[in-house]
C-alpha cells in the first residue's frame, strides 16, 4: 500500500519507509493546515514564530518573535503585525529576503520558511485591521509615543500610550510571500525532512 492510499491527519503525515510516495500537494496541503489554523487557535505552538531579518550596519542577523496573523494557502503568504517604527521594517526595507522558523511540540515539527518581506503602513488592509485592533487591549501597544527598543531613563513618561481616538496609530503589516518551505518532522520511527518550493519542486532531504 503506498502512503497515499491511507488519509492524513492533524496530527501528522502517514508515512511509509518509501516516503517519496507522498506527493507535493500531500505535504504542503497538510503543512498548510496547520499555518491557517494557527492564526486563529491560541494554543497552536505555531502562532509565534520567530522572524529572523538581517540587522542594519553589520549588525548581524536579528531574531524575534512575532504574532502570526493570517495564512493563506493559495497565495503562499503570512502575514504579522507590527509596529511601523520597528528596526524590524528599516530591516526589511533593506533587505527584503527574511525566514519564519516555527516549532511544535505537539506535532514534533520544524518548519523553516523563507519569504519576500513587504512592509505595509498605509493600505486598506492597514485601515481595516486598525479597526479590529482599536477595540482591542493590543491598541496601546500601537500608540506609545516613543519607538520600540527606546531607552527609558529614571522617570521617563514619553511612552505612555494614548486613546486610540486620539492619537495616529502605528500598526504595519508585514507580509512575507513564501518562496521555500524546509520541513523537518522529528520521530522514533526516523526523523524526515523535505523542501518545497512555491513553483512546485519536492525535495527529500538527509534530516
Amino acid at each position: 500500500m503506498h502512503c497515499g492510499d491511507q488519509p492524513l491527519n492533524v496530527s501528522g503525515i502517514v508515512m511509509q519507509q518509501d516516503h517519496s510516495q507522498l506527493t507535493y500537494e500531500q505535504l504542503t496541503t497538510n503543512l498548510w493546515q496547520q499555518l491557517t489554523r494557527a492564526p486563529n487557535d491560541r494554543h497552536h505552538d505555531w502562532r509565534t514564530p520567530v522572524l529572523a531579518t538581517q540587522g542594519l550596519d553589520l549588525a548581524g542577523p536579528q531574531a524575534r518573535t512575532v504574532v502570526l496573523r493570517s495564512a493563506e494557502y493559495a497565495t503562499w503568504v503570512l502575514r504579522a503585525y507590527t509596529d511601523s517604527r520597528s528596526p524590524k521594517c528599516s530591516e526589511i526595507a533593506a533587505q527584503p529576503r527574511v525566514q519564519l522558523s516555527f516549532w511544535s511540540k505537539r506535532l514534533n515539527w520544524q518548519l523553516r520558511v523563507s519569504a519576500i518581506a513587504v512592509v505595509d503602513v498605509d493600505s486598506d488592509a492597514v485601515k481595516a485591521a486598525w479597526e479590529k485592533v482599536r477595540q482591542s487591549r493590543a491598541a496601546g501597544d500601537y500608540l506609545s509615543h516613543s519607538p520600540p527598543g527606546h531607552v527609558q531613563s529614571v522617570g521617563d513618561h514619553s511612552v505612555t500610550h494614548g486613546e486610540p481616538s486620539s492619537q495616529k496609530h502605528h500598526l504595519a503589516i508585514l507580509t512575507f510571500k513564501v518562496q521555500v518551505m524546509d520541513w523537518l518532522a522529528l520521530s522514533q520511527d526516523g526523523h524526515r525532512r523535505a523542501r518545497l518550493t512555491a513553483n512546485g519542486l519536492l525535495e527529500w532531504l538527509v534530516p
